[in-house]
Parts: structure tokens; sequence; C-alpha cells
């Protein structure tokens, strides 16, 4: 119970359902109520296709590439962690894509790929969340039923993030873009907790092995 909730911790802080809300609303402002409705939809489906795809040929694409998974680990914990300190120090990204959408036309209804980007990617299936994907299903460490777990729970917070989307307006007026903004920021801190983790987990393995 204790390892499904520290996925399901790390890929709600990676994916950032809530984070999410102030760029929807962002891109679809001036869309019909069908229209923010197909983009939500689209975006969750993209962002779970990209993710799905990185579950199932990450790996494979590691091991094609003769890569070590521990050296894997060591570097997807590091690019985790300054991914964590964008969060907490740099500019949320729900700010950033915002500024994108409004100088792109605020999401127009003839913006059919806003659903894409940014929102599917990378809004949602961002590289953060790309890599814990590969990191949370390491075939050495994890049986197959494991992984369909790991995938379920991917599916989940996703699933979240559409419902997110389609409540975004009572949502944001709730917790306001600073709000949205101050949740980042925490669950940046909990990234780089776990990022930490990863990184010393994997240099354990390391000298206890000596194997990378």
């Amino acid at each position: 119970m204790q390892h499904i909730i520290e996925q399901f911790v790390t890929l709600w802080v990676v994916i950032d359902p809530i984070g999410t809300i102030p760029v929807f609303v962002a891109v679809t402002a001036t869309m019909s109520a069908q229209a923010r409705r197909r983009t939500a939809l689209q975006a969750t489906l993209v962002s779970a296709g990209v993710l799905l795809f990185f579950l199932v040929f990450g790996q494979i694409l590691i091991n094609a590439l003769g890569i070590g998974l521990n050296s894997f680990q060591v570097a997807g914990g590091i690019v985790l962690f300054l991914f964590a300190l964008t969060m907490i120090f740099g500019e949320p990204k729900s700010e950033a894509d915002i500024h994108f959408a409004e100088s792109d036309g605020g999401g127009a209804p003839g913006s059919a790929s806003v659903g894409v980007f940014p929102l599917a990617v990378p809004s949602l299936a961002s590289p953060g969340a790309m890599l814990a994907i590969v990191l949370l299903t390491d075939n050495t460490r994890f049986s197959i039923p494991s992984q369909a777990v790991t995938a379920a729970i991917m599916l989940s917070v996703l699933a979240v993030a559409w419902l997110c989307m389609r409540l975004a307006d009572p949502l944001i007026r709730l917790i306001g873009t600073s709000g949205a903004a101050i949740v980042s920021r925490v669950m940046g801190m909990i990234l780089a907790s776990v990022a930490a983790n990863a990184v010393l987990g994997a240099l354990l393995r390391i000298v206890e092995t000596g194997t990378l």
C-alpha cells in the first residue's frame, strides 16, 4: 500500500492536474462549452498516449542505447530535481503557458491544437512525467502486474486532470491563479524529495552491486 501511495504522489506531482487548470482556462477562454469539453478530452487522451508509450517502450529504448538503469535513474532523478526547482523558484508552468496562450490568441476555436500543445504536452505529459513513468516501471524491479498498477494509477491521475478541466471555471474562482501557483510550489518540494530519494537509492545500488 505504501508503494502505491508513493507512486500516486509522484505521478500526481509531475502531472500536476491542479496546475493545469489555469492553462486550460486561458487556452479555451473563447471556446464554446462543447469545444471546451472536446479539448479537455483530447488533452487527456493525448497525454495518456504519450505516457503509455514511455511506460511500454521507454526502458526498451534505454536498453537499446546500452544505458544502465541505475545510471538512468540517477540522471532521471537529477532532471526531476531540476524540474522541481523550476516549480519552486521559477515561473509556475501555469503562468508560463498562459503567457503562451495569450500570445497565441487565447485558444480561439480555430486553434484545434491547443489540446495537444500546451495542454497535453508539456502541461500534463511533462518531461518530468515521462521520466517518472520510466523509473516507476523498471522491468528489473517491478513485475508486469505491478507495472499495470502503475499504469492504472497514472490513468487515474489523468482522469482527475480531465475532471479538473471540466470543472475549471468554478475551481479557478475558488483557488485563483495565485492559489494554483502556491499548490505548484508545494508539489515542487515534494517532487524534490522524491527525486533526491531516487538518486540516493540508485547510488546505493551502484555501490552495493558495482554495476551501472
